[in-house]
């Protein structure tokens, strides 16, 4: 416990030393998100709630948050607010289909041991579950990746103020397209970081290549990487076309 403190406290110092006032609202922004994990799983686990609902709602709570509580209210941030709570929509339509047909949703073997002396009716869809699970896994980078491309491309607008929309457009893709990369693969290392223990049992229990790949565990967090990969895809393009709106819409739009 004191090693978390002290943790804490030195991520607070770093960010105020670099980020001054922001950085340390950056910093308030960590709990104020936690409580509403915190809430929305409290909620979820009411076998009277839908936790799809719960979920986009916690989306939204998030995304203001990252957003609007760090970077005020402006057209930088409205444009990625919008992008990422579409994104976020047409993502968990296609997250709860594919949940339901790779039936990923539950417990892999390599869990069953450890859990069977407790009950697993909890009440609650596992493929719901699932999908909830990947759309918070999934809500960060979306948002990351939205305020990366409204903040240059309303840089780029302020410094040319006569850009037309298509070109405006155009210039959210080309920033999108240089994040993509980086993006997916900081998710990939992410989850092969996260689960270099699960893969070194695999290696002990002499798992083939096959018996690794289709395993629920391994496919359950594959897929988790993929789907947030698809969502970091579709957040660039209606980032770009929704800002170059709400930039070239009128000119006192500008701040």
């Amino acid at each position: 416990m004191n090693v978390l403190i002290l943790l804490a406290v030195m991520l607070c110092m770093a960010m105020v030393m670099i980020g001054g006032k922001k950085g340390a609202v950056s910093f308030l922004s960590l709990f104020i998100n936690f409580l509403i994990l915190l809430f929305t799983v409290f909620m979820m686990s009411n076998p009277d709630n839908d936790p799809i609902l719960w979920v986009i709602i916690a989306c939204v709570a998030i995304s203001c948050v990252n957003l609007f509580f760090i970077n005020g209210i402006n057209n930088t941030t409205i444009a990625a607010f919008l992008s990422t709570v579409i994104t976020m929509i047409v993502l968990l339509f296609f997250i709860v289909i594919t949940t339901d047909l790779t039936m990923i949703n539950g417990f892999g073997e390599e869990e069953i041991d450890e859990l069977s002396m407790f009950s697993l009716f909890i009440g609650i869809s596992f493929v719901e579950l699932a999908a909830v699970v990947i759309i918070i896994s999934t809500i960060g980078a979306i948002t990351d990746i939205a305020i990366s491309i409204t903040s240059p491309m309303r840089e780029v607008h302020l410094h040319n103020p006569g850009i037309s929309r298509r070109e405006l457009v155009h210039a959210g893709f080309a920033i999108g397209r240089d994040l993509l990369g980086t993006s997916t693969n900081t998710l990939f290392f992410a989850f092969f970081g996260s689960y270099l223990g699960l893969l070194i049992w695999f290696k002990d229990l002499s798992y083939s290549l096959g018996n690794i790949v289709n395993s629920k565990v391994f496919t359950a967090e594959m897929i988790t990487i993929l789907c947030a990969g698809i969502g970091i895809a579709l957040v660039i393009p209606i980032a770009s076309w929704i800002t170059a709106y709400l930039l070239t819409r009128k000119s006192s739009s500008v701040k």
